[in-house]
């Protein structure tokens, strides 16, 4: 019996997993060159000062509840479910709030909720400038003012659906319900989670960048960010235990379990994000290893590896050019620059009644940048002398392309200052 051979990726399916390998290849660079670990460490010390005093002002409303609760049959149950939603008396037993909170502490948590937030919305801010670089600078009034609104009302958001959730989760108990629809409200329990998790990684994901990411990407990024914490805490749960870190820290272990947790969390919702922004600079990053392949810029195997393909950006922006076929005409206004990926191409300029041939351009380099970066008409004319092949570069491209990689910005300067020394020697003579 013949051996049946596994199908063959084919060509566009090809090009989207290296378009997937390189976003994730650009995505760990700028992770570790973003430093977003550190990022990450301060964004979880200030949520942790944030979220203590939140947790205190909910013991108080749960002591307030069962003040109330010997006449009220809901409070006994929404107490009931917060106790069992929020494990207060598992946050008491690590430490993180006291057995019995005293009301006279309130106005000290309320302060110290207002000012660590500051504080978290602060280092969520700084871990997004440099996630989604921006030139432009916020209001000083706003930035002040901010981070004091930001955090309360997310708090309170968050509290009011997970109080929504913790009754859910509460009837789904009862036994009267029966099991299906139990079932039933544990499963609508948990995709209300993840549903407000979501809103709350979109809105960040949109609102933080000065310059929101496009709606679609943004959405799926948030999704995957939220099932990815979903599995982590999932895992954390599995292999990790506080008693242990009690054994080591002693009395504050539980605020160090807590604290790693946090971090971790934070880790990977900068990772999402930071995929987010590599998303818009695959073809960046991709045309970069290309442009400045052979120019002495290293490179490891793996970033070669992955760069390795040109398939990807040829669908893209590649452009065939028969021998004789112009690629650029002197004077015109056009502003796309041209990387020559294969072939051979000649520059004339017109000198009086004649046409001056100034010089080949072999593959592997890009020309038509001048009229770009001068702001002028084409000063020569560009001819395919065998079969070209072509990346044409719409100018936005070229500027992102210099703005992200400092290698490329120079070469492409070292190259426009030959080419106009050349020029002129040709005219001299």
């Amino acid at each position: 019996m013949p051996r049946l051979s596994k199908p063959r990726l084919n060509t566009a399916q090809r090009n989207r997993l290296d378009w997937l390998a390189q976003a994730l290849f650009t995505t760990l660079r700028l992770f570790r060159k973003n430093q977003l670990q550190n990022h990450a460490a301060a964004t979880a010390f200030y949520f942790l000062l944030s979220a203590a005093p939140l947790i205190l002002l909910l013991m108080y409303a749960a002591q307030y509840l069962a003040s109330v609760a010997e006449d009220s049959v809901p409070a006994v149950m929404l107490l009931a479910a917060l106790y069992e939603q929020f494990n207060l008396d598992h946050l008491a037993s690590l430490g993180l709030i006291p057995q019995r909170a005293q009301m006279a502490a309130g106005g000290v948590g309320i302060l110290t909720l207002l000012l660590s937030s500051r504080g978290l919305v602060h280092a969520l801010q700084g871990a997004f400038h440099v996630i989604f670089p921006d030139e432009s600078k916020q209001r000083f009034v706003l930035h002040w003012l901010q981070p004091l609104i930001i955090i309360p009302v997310v708090f309170a958001l968050v509290l009011l659906a997970v109080t929504a959730q913790a009754v859910l989760s509460f009837l789904a108990s009862v036994d009267l319900l029966g099991d299906a629809r139990a079932g039933l409200l544990k499963a609508l329990n948990t995709g209300f989670a993840l549903l407000v998790v979501w809103g709350l990684f979109h809105a960040t994901l949109r609102r933080l960048p000065h310059q929101p990411p496009p709606l679609r990407p943004t959405l799926v990024v948030g999704a995957l960010a939220t099932l990815s914490l979903a599995a982590l805490f999932y895992g954390f749960g599995l292999f990790f235990r506080v008693e242990k870190y009690q054994a080591l820290y002693g009395a504050v272990g539980g605020v160090v379990f807590v604290l790693i947790g946090a971090f971790v969390a934070c880790l990977v919702f900068y990772f999402w994000a930071q995929f987010l922004y590599a998303l818009s600079k695959v073809d960046v990053a991709a045309l970069e290893k290309l442009l400045l392949a052979g120019s002495g810029t290293g490179a490891d195997k793996l970033e070669a590896l992955v760069f390795a393909r040109g398939n990807r950006l040829l669908a893209r922006y590649g452009r065939t050019f028969a021998p004789g076929d112009v690629l650029i005409r002197e004077g015109d206004r056009t502003r796309e620059a041209f990387f020559i990926y294969a072939g051979q191409a000649a520059v004339y300029k017109q000198v009086g009644d004649a046409e001056v041939h100034l010089m080949d351009i072999d593959e592997g380099n890009l020309l038509g940048e001048m009229a770009y970066l001068l702001n002028e008409t084409r000063t020569a004319t560009v001819r395919a002398k065998t079969e070209v092949t072509a990346l044409v570069l719409p100018p936005e491209l070229l500027e992102e392309l210099m703005r992200y990689s400092a290698p490329l910005a120079r070469r492409v300067v070292d190259t426009l200052a030959q080419r106009l020394m050349h020029m002129n020697q040709v005219a001299r003579a």
